[in-house]
């Protein structure tokens, strides 16, 4: 009997009136408000998850992803999908202009074709002059064998996804003043140009986790001293910076060696921002409770930071990194175009745009321009994207 009455006393609650001991109302379910599928869903979800459907619902960014996705993947394809090799010449063919594709010759469908050109040199401009020549038709070929080059370096190789008929040419963009095709040009570009950034970037984050995260978790004498670096390298311009260390590489270098040191340039000078970001979040969560708990239970700090303090945030990293490629995809670009980053026979986009320097050169032959239009889309497309990761990681959005 004792211990029944024991048992209902323990689910009894203390009136705070007369100091008895009341019995609750019994536990309702339908008073209870049910969750939806939807909600279910959302409180179950991941903070990746939850990160992705804010992402979704932010179009310009998701479709600016798709962009880089599309660029990226030529990367490792160059040789395959550019109808000719990055330097390969045509003497006959100096500063041609784009061939226009065709469908239909004289009322009949042919397919995709190019007429052949004849040139001639006009004696008062002294220049070049290329007319399309109508009874010589070249059918555009698909899946074909055609210039040979070494895949990635390494495998000899002659097959292409479109290349010009034989004892044709295929020049969609035009050529150079050394007979140069500048859609290959582009696609080659795009190896280095677009890669420059992403090991730049690389670079950078581990740069900026480290002197952030030590000088946001330890504080004191090192944050001071990790701030003051901050600040002397934030003081010095840019521009200039990149340019004096590029020049100081050695012009003995080979090409990758150039590729290599512009990047570790980028990436060195980048960091200092990304720092900053990473010191003031930890220095708000080293004081959180499961922070310190893992201090009472003896991790060491590289742990703490590393395994319980960064992953809080990596979100706004990724986002902090993605802002910063076309930073370093510009700084390539112009470094190449003053002709102290990369040279030939290296290919970038800031490599095609030394040849177009000259003014006068512009006006003549505007097609040397061409690289100016994948560098403005592949920074739009960065910054959009950087917005949405952005907003996507915000948890107050």
């Amino acid at each position: 009997m004792s211990s029944a009455r024991e048992k209902d006393a323990a689910t009894d609650i203390a009136d705070p009136d007369s100091g008895h001991y009341v019995n609750p109302e019994p536990f309702n379910p339908a008073s209870v408000e049910m969750l939806t599928p939807e909600q279910e869903r959302y409180y179950q979800a991941s903070q990746w998850q939850i990160m992705w459907w804010k992402f979704r619902r932010h179009k310009i960014a998701l479709w600016s992803g798709v962009i880089l996705i599309l660029f990226y993947l030529n990367v490792p394809f160059a040789e395959i999908i550019a109808p000719y090799t990055a330097n390969e010449r045509s003497n006959d063919h100096l500063f041609a202009p784009p061939q226009k594709v065709h469908f239909f010759h004289e009322g009949e469908f042919v397919g995709p074709f190019v007429y052949g050109m004849t040139s001639e040199i006009d004696i008062e401009t002294v220049k070049w002059v290329f007319t399309e020549d109508r009874t010589q038709v070249y059918p555009i070929r698909f899946f074909c064998r055609g210039s040979e080059y070494d895949f990635w370096g390494l495998v000899p190789w002659n097959f292409h996804v479109i290349c010009p008929a034989k004892g044709g040419t295929l020049y969609l963009l035009g050529t150079d003043r050394l007979g140069r095709d500048v859609y290959s040009g582009l696609i080659y570009g795009a190896r280095l140009s677009l890669t420059v950034g992403i090991i730049g970037v690389t670079i950078s984050i581990v740069l900026g986790m480290f002197f952030g995260g030590i000088a946001g978790y330890f504080g004191g004498l090192i944050d001071s001293v990790v701030q003051r670096m901050i600040e002397i390298l934030r003081s010095l311009p840019e521009l200039p910076l990149w340019m004096a260390l590029s020049a100081a590489l050695p012009v003995t270098w080979s090409p990758v060696w150039i590729y290599l040191g512009i990047t570790v340039i980028l990436g060195l000078l980048d960091w200092p921002g990304l720092a900053r970001a990473v010191r003031s979040k930890l220095l708000a969560l080293r004081e959180e409770e499961y922070a310190r708990a893992a201090v009472l239970m003896g991790a060491k700090p590289g742990r703490v930071i590393r395994k319980h303090l960064l992953p809080g945030f990596t979100s706004h990293i990724i986002a902090s990194a993605t802002l910063s490629i076309p930073a370093m995809i510009l700084g390539e670009t112009a470094l190449s175009f003053l002709n102290l980053g990369l040279r030939r026979p290296a290919v970038s986009w800031g490599v095609m745009l030394n040849e177009a320097q000259d003014i006068s050169v512009i006006v003549v032959y505007p097609w040397l321009m061409a690289p100016v239009v994948p560098i403005i889309i592949v920074v739009l497309a960065f910054n959009f994207l950087g917005d949405g990761l952005r907003d996507a990681a915000d948890p107050y959005k």
